[in-house]
């Protein structure tokens, strides 16, 4: 009999808009002094339930040295502006070591400077 009951409630809650489920739940914490919380795993799942509208770009990327081309010096001192954290020989180690990762999860309007940049220094970059 409780199941029927449960099963006639959730069909019912099924019918309601958002905003009405909303307003159900405040109703609900309201009348017996509860708060609703998501259970943990309920908040990672929801993004990948709900089909994408729109197929943007990513907003973020990886900026792959792929080879520093003839003027390697150029590059470089490109590399040292680009991640001024990496000392002299760092930078050379790792323009020397291509194809390197540069810039990891950066974002594309900064990943797409620096390409343009190591470009006309005359490196080869990928932006995956």
């Amino acid at each position: 009999m409780a199941e029927d009951k449960i099963k006639k409630l959730i069909e019912e809650i099924e019918k309601l808009s958002v905003l009405e489920l909303n307003q159900l739940v405040k109703a609900l914490e309201e009348k017996f002094g509860i708060q609703a919380m998501a259970a943990p795993g309920a908040a990672a799942a929801a993004p990948a339930e709900q089909p994408k509208e729109k197929t943007e770009e990513k907003a973020v990327v990886d900026l792959i040295l792929k080879s520093a081309g003839d003027n390697k010096i150029s590059v470089i001192k490109t590399v040292r502006e680009i991640k001024p954290d990496l000392g002299l020989k760092d930078a050379k180690d790792l323009v020397e070591s291509a194809p390197k990762v540069l810039l990891k999860e950066a974002k594309k309007e900064e990943a797409e400077e620096a390409r343009k940049k190591l470009e006309a220094a005359g490196a080869s970059v990928e932006l995956k």
